[in-house]
């Protein structure tokens, strides 16, 4: 039977898991996108949705429309779901009622009392759930455990928290009689809200949003919600074996340490032009979970001035223990320019200080180990607009590069050649070699970050380490990033940063392949 174009059995399926997709689903710029590339929304449709303040409210708003959009739209719902990693919601949805249990999951809605002219309120949503590992709520506690044992932002920080329902009793035949009772007498209130099965948003008070600045504009920032986190898939003891011997060495525990230096809060007096880079603490924590999982000791500083980041990295640098390991990651998020970062005090460091602290003459115990860089940060105040991609197939070639002296690098060979017969000197190394450092963005060009979620940058680096990190080799992650970047969209209707584009970039001096064997340890 078709209900508003869309099976009775999708309808309920949408209407059952209703409680838990408004609290759980990421309605994102690329959600919407991968909808309307479906013909699912139109353009007007995408802009009401994304124009909702919150996260609970996007969400609510989907579910209304989606029932009322075709037959298709259950599963473009369902696709749309698995290509932006929210895997488990759709094998939430597709999964049976008979899968569920005996103990049938019942979600009661109830209308909480309000002040009368004020229908869009706050709807309370209770729900009685099985007693079941296999429930949504464990199986996010146990990835939760899983990948970190610090607090995870599961949801938009700004709504309010609602405490899972556990180890209720079985549902019983007057419950469902008061069930019904009670969404008849919701149905008859909220009529004109339209498909009242599905919870509503949670009105919240929202501040008055200030003129940008300048200088604020450097990295523009734009809502959404927070950070989706899967585990880091595990490498293969297979994939390890046939590839640990053509690419660099990293099976050390750890593999090696972290320092994350992440600037949000600036000095108001010292640098009144830098304001606070909203959701770039959501980097610093994704990152440190993420380099957590891949077994490297994370160390995070937030807020130094210029001096205190130059401290802090000649102290990396110089650490013993470096010796040990067998890789280093090095990863600096704050307001920038072509060639340096600002310190909370409105002074730079200039990046190529950052790097010469670990090339082979001033960081010797990581000499021919791999060191990785990721710079968060604008190198410029240019904002990428975009340009429309003429018919035909999309040309994303690069001019390829020549080697214009490979007669003086042959004569350097033989030259070599010849000293070694003579008494085999030691071995010398370029001043800066084994290193790569990805990009947020172009020179000249601006950042994006958003305020619940994070940089664009760090979003896309963090989910493909930990999808593809298994099998893939750095600099063929970073390729992969670049990729997602190119695809985004800033959603952002009546404001300049509507439609905006990054390009992320690297540059690599790596000399083999760099496989971070997640999860691998090698038995000897």
């Amino acid at each position: 039977m078709l209900e508003c174009g869309m099976l009775e059995q999708d309808r309920r399926a949408l209407r059952r898991r209703s409680a838990v997709l408004c609290k759980d689903l990421v309605v994102d710029e690329l959600l919407i996108q991968s909808l309307q590339a479906e013909n699912i929304l139109t353009e007007s449709m995408a802009e009401t949705i994304m124009a909702e303040q919150t996260s609970h409210k996007r969400s609510w708003r989907l579910l209304l429309l989606l029932p009322k959009r075709g037959p298709r739209a259950f599963s473009s719902f369902c696709s749309a779901l698995q290509e932006t990693d929210q895997q488990h919601l759709q094998d939430l949805l597709l999964r049976s009622p008979e899968k569920d249990g005996k103990e049938t999951a019942v979600e009661i809605i109830q209308p909480e009392e309000e002040p009368e002219g004020n229908a869009g309120r706050v709807l309370k949503s209770t729900t009685e759930r099985k007693r079941e590992t296999s429930s949504v709520d464990r199986e996010e506690e146990n990835e939760v455990s899983s990948t970190s044992s610090g607090p995870v932002q599961a949801s938009d920080s700004s709504l309010r928290s609602e405490s899972p329902f556990r180890g209720l009793s079985p549902v019983r035949e007057e419950d469902r009689k008061t069930e019904r009772q009670m969404t008849k007498k919701r149905d008859e209130q909220m009529d004109r809200f339209g498909d009242s099965s599905l919870p509503f948003p949670t009105q919240e008070e929202v501040a008055a949003k200030r003129a940008r600045t300048r200088a604020e504009t450097m990295e523009f920032s734009l809502d959404a919600d927070s950070p989706i986190s899967t585990p880091v898939l595990p490498c293969t003891a297979d994939f390890y074996l046939s590839h640990c011997q053509q690419s660099y060495r990293v099976n050390s525990s750890p593999r090696g340490f972290v320092l994350v230096i992440s600037n949000v809060t600036f000095d108001p007096c010292a640098a009144p032009d830098l304001d606070p880079r909203k959701g770039g603490e959501v980097d610093d924590e994704v990152l440190r979970k993420v380099f957590t999982e891949l077994d490297y000791v994370v160390t995070v500083h937030r807020d130094l001035t210029a001096q205190g980041m130059r401290m802090c990295i000649e102290n990396f640098c110089r650490r013993p223990d470096h010796r040990t390991m067998d890789s280093c990651v090095v990863c600096l998020l704050s307001h920038g320019v072509e060639g340096a970062i600002y310190g909370t005090d409105g002074q730079l460091l200039q990046l190529d200080w950052v790097f010469e602290s670990f090339d082979n003459a001033h960081c010797p115990l990581l000499q021919n180990k791999p060191k990785m860089f990721f710079i968060q940060a604008c190198r410029g105040e240019e904002m990428d607009c975009g340009v429309e991609q003429i018919d035909g197939p999309p040309r994303t070639c690069s001019p390829s590069c020549e080697q214009r002296d490979a007669g003086r690098e042959g004569q350097g060979d033989a030259n070599s050649r010849q000293r070694e017969d003579m008494g085999r000197p030691r071995i010398k190394l370029p001043q800066r070699s084994d290193m790569i450092c990805g990009f947020a963005s172009l020179k000249g060009t601006a950042a994006m970050r958003n305020t619940k979620r994070g940089s664009w940058f760090i979003q896309e680096l963090n989910r493909t380490l930990r999808l593809h990190a298994k099998d893939t080799h750095l600099a063929d992650i970073m390729v992969q990033v670049n990729g997602r970047i190119k695809e985004r969209e800033g959603y952002a209707p009546g404001t300049a940063h509507h439609r905006c584009k990054e390009m992320s970039e690297f540059t690599s001096s790596l000399c083999k392949d760099l496989y971070l064997f997640p999860k691998y340890q090698p038995q000897y």
